[in-house]
């Protein structure tokens, strides 16, 4: 190796060492991926919220729920309020009328997520839209304690409100909208209303931001979070779904682990970039040729393709008919797992419910299959018959009729 090969080589490295210092310093920015899981303090992780609300309702146990609903709720004697809080759920028709009949027995669901599209109940939403350039989002709650304090949300996100809703069952309890730069309303609508199904009731609200690590901490949000839990009973059991979330609640791999620490990521990339220079400069000098090895050829084809040629060429058709007549009990055995020892009604029956193939079209093959075994010697005819009905019969379990 030259000297000038070694200057570059030199000056590469530099640049690498370079670069490598610079990002482990840089500050990191912030992660505004919307997780809402309890375990996480990005800005809309809801840590905060997790922890707060033991105080909230410090006489309410509190419950973590890992598994789905539909899961949870198999077991009927389950009371509290269900407690939801994402960036979008998507319940199955089973999952949730198994709710529904959590609600009826006189439990609550309380759900915070953008769109709630519910044909069942009546519900429907859309998204808000506002013309104004410096508009500003506000929020209220319709109830007269809370002296008509409205908030503002200074982060950009998507407003839904409700289009439609049953008006005998469903009570609003909270809207939303936008204010011009004069503080004038532009635009409303109802983001957060009170359903009474059965015995119970279920809470759907559209704004789940307002329970984020980001919200709660900005003065004086808290307090319009407060006033939306108030609706929360207290006599029950509080059950914070941990299933139904955006982001991950638990490093689910090593490499996960690496990548997330700044400076334990640094070192893996170190330790790949030496690994590389190791085989580029280390390979190059001790690897030697490798032969090419040709595979040898798969001749079972060609030789089941003689053997068969050869049995034809004599015209031993009695010979090829008793063959695939072995082949076909062999697959039968094998394929649909029926014995094959004693041929009669009984053994039809099975092959007819196992196969597809019609009781009949069983019959009439086996009892083709002995006539063969009968004769000393059959045509070329007859042994053509016989492959057609073993390949209809063969088709029919593999494709249907």
């Amino acid at each position: 190796m030259d000297k000038q090969v070694k200057i570059y080589i030199g000056a590469f490295l530099v640049l690498i060492l370079g670069y490598i210092y610079l990002e482990s310093t840089k500050k990191q920015p912030i992660n505004w991926f919307p997780s809402y899981v309890a375990k996480h303090k990005l800005p809309y992780g809801t840590f905060v919220l997790r922890e707060e609300i033991k105080h909230l309702f410090p006489a309410t146990e509190i419950k973590n729920v890992t598994t789905p609903p539909y899961t949870y709720l198999e077991d009927t004697t389950r009371v509290g309020t269900y407690f939801f809080v994402d960036e979008a759920l998507n319940f199955g028709d089973a999952e949730f009328f198994r709710l529904l009949k959590f609600v009826a027995r006189g439990n609550d669901v309380f759900i915070s997520t953008h769109g709630v599209n519910i044909d069942t109940l009546n519900f429907e939403t859309e998204r808000l839209v506002s013309n104004n350039f410096d508009e500003k989002v506000f929020f209220k709650l319709k109830n007269k304690a809370f002296k008509n304090k409205e908030f503002l949300f200074d982060r950009p996100f998507i407003n839904q409100v409700f289009t439609k809703i049953d008006t005998l069952n469903t009570t609003i309890l909270g809207i939303t909208g936008y204010l011009n730069k004069d503080n004038e309303r532009t635009e409303e609508g109802v983001n957060f209303v009170k359903y009474t199904y059965g015995k119970g009731t279920i809470y759907f609200h559209t704004f789940p931001e307002v329970f984020t690590n980001y919200s709660i901490l900005k003065n004086p949000n808290q307090q319009h979070v407060a006033n939306i839990l108030s609706y929360v009973r207290e006599d029950i059991p509080i059950l914070w779904d941990s299933y139904y979330k955006t982001g991950k609640s638990k490093i689910v791999s090593p490499i996960y682990y690496l990548l997330h620490n700044k400076y334990l990521k640094w070192a893996y990339y170190i330790t790949l970039i030496g690994v590389l220079f190791f085989v580029i400069f280390e390979g190059k000098r001790k690897q030697r040729s490798i032969p090419i090895r040709t595979p040898l050829k798969n001749q079972t084809v060609a030789f089941t393709r003689t053997i068969a040629n050869m049995y034809f060429e004599k015209q031993e058709h009695k010979n090829i008919a008793e063959h695939k007549i072995s082949y076909l009990l062999e697959y039968i055995r094998t394929k649909l797992h029926i014995s094959t020892t004693i041929i009669g009604a009984a053994f039809y029956k099975q092959v007819s419910s196992r196969s597809g193939n019609s009781y009949e079209s069983v019959e009439n093959l086996f009892e083709f299959c002995e006539q063969i075994h009968i004769k000393n010697e059959i045509t070329s005819e007859e042994l053509m018959k016989l492959n057609n009905k073993i390949e209809k019969f063969k088709k029919t379990i593999q494709y249907g009729k």
